[in-house]
């Protein structure tokens, strides 16, 4: 009998139980995985407290890596023996092992082990797409990044300095302040105790800059889109602080004719072969080790609640992973 985590009710983390599982035989299209590693993420939160609706009950969790143990009909992606990761929909990757859509496997080079694959393949997709398709930079470009020694800050600060990028990364400790600059990020700002928008005017000469890349939400929005310079574009990919405010257009036209996104990670790996390209660069840096992964934190199944309260409490840093 398989285990995996479930929720019957939403709310905080005391809903989660360690359940007794049959997870069958794959169908056609599909493959049963059997995860050696669990990836942890914020965006786990969001389904457990029912920010982001679930059909309930549910499993919880969208990322992992494993062996495939068994393929349905139709499955040429993988066969049995492969070792994979993935990320994405549908939940239910807090689990020892579960029947899962194939067509969202990734094959895992023997360079990657499944615990960093299990690490990274959301905040390293993430960070892939942030760099590499949201927003034309160029080297030299400063961008401000908040969270700066969160999961996708770290690997957001290495890979800008592969390309030439000048990171001001925005943190609330010391401890995570060096944490930040140890993984390449040239300025720090303690958003806690100072004033993040006159920090960047500050190091950008007034002028602000071309991106902000804002995984807290509402309590940094407003700061965030005063640090941008004319023309300038806040991405807005993560609502650890509670959800942004409401945006009046006016407002974007007055700061300087300025953009707003707000994008989701699945339309960036919806096309197989797009998903193929950045998981491609990502494994490369990785496996040649221009960009680590550092996972600080781990977990066994049973303690999902307190990894949840945590993530929560702002208590990580880097990648959490349960381990199985």
């Amino acid at each position: 009998m398989h285990k995996a985590i479930r929720f019957h009710e939403v709310g905080g983390p005391e809903v989660m139980n360690l359940e007794d599982v049959n997870v069958g035989e794959p169908g056609p299209g599909e493959a049963r995985v059997r995860h050696v590693a669990v990836g942890l993420n914020f965006a786990d939160t969001y389904f457990r407290s029912g920010l982001y609706p679930s059909a309930l009950p549910a499993g919880l969790g969208v990322e992992a890596a494993g062996v495939v143990e068994a393929v349905g009909a139709g499955v040429d992606n993988v066969s049995a023996g492969d070792r994979v990761a993935y990320t994405g929909s549908p939940l239910g990757a807090y689990s020892t092992a579960r029947v899962m859509p194939a067509d969202s496997l990734v094959k895992l080079p023997d360079e990657i082990a499944f615990e960093t694959a299990a690490a990274m393949m959301m905040r390293g997709l993430t960070s892939a797409y942030l760099l590499r398709r949201i927003w034309p930079l160029q080297s030299g470009d400063t961008v401000l990044l908040h969270a700066a020694a969160g999961g996708v800050g770290l690997i957001v600060s290495q890979w800008a300095k592969l390309l030439g990028l000048t990171v001001i990364g925005t943190v609330s400790s010391d401890a995570k302040a060096e944490l930040a600059r140890a993984h390449g990020c040239d300025h720090i700002i303690r958003y806690d105790r100072e004033d993040v928008a006159a920090s960047v005017r500050a190091l950008t000469a007034g002028a602000g800059v071309p991106v902000v890349f804002d995984s807290v939400g509402k309590d940094t929005f407003a700061g965030s889109l005063d640090s941008l310079r004319r023309r300038g574009l806040l991405v807005c990919f993560g609502t650890a602080s509670g959800p942004q405010p409401p945006i009046q257009a006016m407002q974007l036209a007055i700061k300087g004719s300025l953009f707003v996104t707000r994008p989701a990670l699945a339309d960036y790996i919806a096309d197989p072969a797009e998903r193929a390209e950045l998981a491609g660069e990502l494994f490369g840096h990785v496996a040649a080790g221009r960009i680590r992964i550092e996972i600080n934190q781990h977990y066994e199944l049973a303690d999902a609640r307190r990894a949840h309260q945590d993530l929560e409490g702002r208590r990580t840093t880097g990648s959490s992973i349960f381990v199985l």
